[in-house]
């Protein structure tokens, strides 16, 4: 059990089938070495912060949150009572993207100008093509690549009324078409049902309808059968007048 486990990633294991066996066999391990029920507290202590949960009222079990101590600590969990639960314990920080990360893909983002209104600066209603070069470190199947966009920008390409097809004929999208392109409000995203080595274009247009200071999360391609393969690159400001 401790190596089926330890073959998880980020709580899951890398294929539909592989989880719905992994979970069968876990309902027979408990079943086997686990039918003692459990009773009695569960405690938890961090750096002078404690928690703990009645068995008896949540027989489910429950998720608490400590705070990461200024100082280097120890966790300590304590169980008083019948039975052997178990703790998964995750560590969540908010740290943003300060250079290009790559684990298995490298992106590389280009903005170029379609319509602009004053050169060198982005101005309401202007039309800007985005161009994503990605390169792929080993053949994949089922890739997803997700890049932000402005608040209040339109992704054209949708075929909507007042669409331009006209802004949008000289996209390039080299060695493969994605099986499915998704125009949202918040995000370009196109999913690629296999992705060999190598690397690959795929372009879009959008027009900026807002003015401001636009911060963007990063951009990510990401492998969603093996999220261990994924890469991401941080997107500076952008600022409309």
């Amino acid at each position: 059990l401790n190596g089926a486990i330890q073959r998880q990633i980020k709580g899951k294991w890398d294929t539909t089938p592989a989880n719905a066996w992994g979970v069968l066999a876990l309902e027979k391990f408990s079943k086997k070495f686990e039918s003692a029920p459990l009773t009695g507290t569960t405690l938890s202590e961090l750096a002078g912060m404690k928690t703990s949960m009645d068995w008896q009222a949540e027989k489910e079990g429950n998720t608490f949150m400590l705070d990461f101590p200024a100082e280097k600590d120890r966790l300590t969990l304590t169980h008083q009572g019948e039975g052997k639960p178990w703790a998964m314990i995750t560590s969540m920080a908010a740290i943003p993207l300060k250079e290009p990360f790559s684990s298995g893909y490298k992106i590389f983002k280009t903005l170029t100008p379609v319509d602009q209104k004053e050169p060198g600066k982005w101005s309401r209603g202007d039309v800007v093509r985005v161009r994503l070069d990605l390169e792929a470190a080993s053949d994949m199947t089922w890739v997803a690549v997700n890049d932000p966009v402005p608040a209040g920008a339109i992704l054209l390409g949708t075929g909507l009324g007042r669409d331009s097809r006209i802004l949008t004929r000289d996209e390039e999208t080299e060695k493969g078409v994605p099986v499915f392109i998704e125009r949202s409000f918040e995000a370009f995203k196109a999913y690629y049902e296999y992705v060999p080595k190598g690397t690959r274009t795929i372009e879009y247009t959008l027009r900026l309808n807002h003015s401001g200071t636009f911060h963007l999360p990063e951009t990510r391609v990401e492998a969603l059968y093996a999220p261990e393969m994924a890469g991401e690159i941080p997107n500076p400001e952008m600022t409309v007048q």
